[in-house]
């Protein structure tokens, strides 16, 4: 009797096993029960009040509230109190009895000008990058994507430490420049000796270019007349940034050796050869007359004294009062007018060769 207790000695422990599970099952249920359900499609959110509505400013215009970790936009109202706005480049409206009078003279100022779009991609294929809109394109059409590139400057120190204060950059090298270091587009469309002599625009070197391709005539609809990999035509530069052509004159050296000999004067010469010259719409002509006369870098600086290149540009041959009948051998090739978008267009003569066809008239 004694022994066959002692042989099931094993139910009673599986009892007390049995026992322990259903406890912590009965434990882990009404655990479960009791925590907070959240809905599990919903993704987390900021605490908010109970009816999930934005918290309401204080009257001393306190900062925004945060939505997500993420400022939310503010528009001020007619009584001064900010309300919150939702999205992206949204705009709440105005609470104030003026508000639909300011939203359609809002509505009709945008209308005439240029639109602005925060898509780059958008903003890449604009009409005014490609002809025939750049061509009507003005400076402040441009300006109003781009006008960080007046508004940069150049460094006050450079990484090594050189202050730009105590250096001498290579456009500062001529007497004609005036003022400290600028940056590339400034000097070309602000700087004091520009405004001088120039009528410099975007335009005047920017045509638009092919963001796909980037050259020309690889798709049907590919702009043509483009420079390939540039967003300017080299040549335009070459016109004001070519080598001093001393061989064509017959000059023993270059200017700043052979200079001395002409009294550094360009006009001892150029005053009876040559003399229709200048005359395009990105010039000042009679102002790089004058200025040319009292200082002869004013003549160098375009026509060697800022070289970017190991070529000078073909300028054509403008006749000119007492000019010869034969023109030398490296002359016989240039064309004896300037480029059609540079001309000087007069307000009753046709500005197209479409118009001048119409007109009856020779472009």
């Amino acid at each position: 009797m004694n022994s066959a207790g002692k042989d099931k000695w094993w139910v009673g422990v599986a009892a007390i096993i049995v026992a322990m599970v259903v406890g912590l099952g009965a434990n882990a249920m009404l655990g479960s029960s009791s925590a907070p359900t959240s809905a599990p499609d919903k993704p987390a959110t900021s605490t908010a009040t109970a009816s999930n509505a934005p918290t309401t400013p204080t009257a001393n215009n306190a900062s925004p509230q945060q939505t997500n970790g993420e400022a939310v936009n503010t528009v001020t109202t007619s009584a001064g109190a900010p309300q919150q706005t939702s999205g992206e480049q949204t705009t709440a409206a105005a609470t104030s009895p003026d508000a639909p009078q300011q939203t359609t003279e809002a509505q009709t100022s945008a209308s005439n000008t240029t639109t602005i779009t925060t898509d780059y991609e958008r903003a890449r294929w604009n009409p005014i990058h490609f002809k025939p809109g750049i061509d009507k394109a003005t400076d402040a059409d441009c300006l109003k994507c781009h006008q960080e590139v007046l508004d940069d400057k150049v460094r006050e120190v450079s990484p090594a430490g050189v202050k730009t204060a105590n250096t001498l950059a290579w456009y500062q090298t001529l007497d004609t420049y005036e003022g400290p270091q600028m940056t590339f587009h400034q000097r070309h469309l602000t700087g004091p000796l520009i405004k001088k002599v120039a009528n410099m625009s975007c335009t005047t070197c920017h045509q638009g270019n092919n963001p796909r391709d980037e050259t020309n005539n690889t798709a049907a609809d590919t702009p043509t007349g483009m420079t390939m990999r540039k967003m300017a035509d080299p040549n335009v530069c070459l016109m004001c940034h070519g080598q001093f052509p001393y061989q064509n004159m017959g000059l023993p050296g270059p200017w700043h050796d052979s200079g001395a000999a002409f009294q550094n004067n360009c006009l001892l010469c150029h005053a009876a050869i040559r003399t229709n010259r200048h005359k395009v719409n990105f010039l000042k002509a009679d102002a790089i007359e004058k200025e040319g006369a009292a200082n002869s870098d004013t003549c160098f600086g375009c026509h060697g004294g800022r070289a970017w290149y190991r070529i000078s540009f073909p300028y054509p041959r403008h006749s000119w009062p007492g000019m010869g009948a034969t023109a030398p051998d490296w002359a016989k090739d240039r064309p004896t007018e300037s480029d059609l978008r540079f001309l000087i267009q007069d307000a009753a003569a046709p500005t197209t060769p479409a118009q001048a066809t119409a007109q009856g008239s020779k472009p």
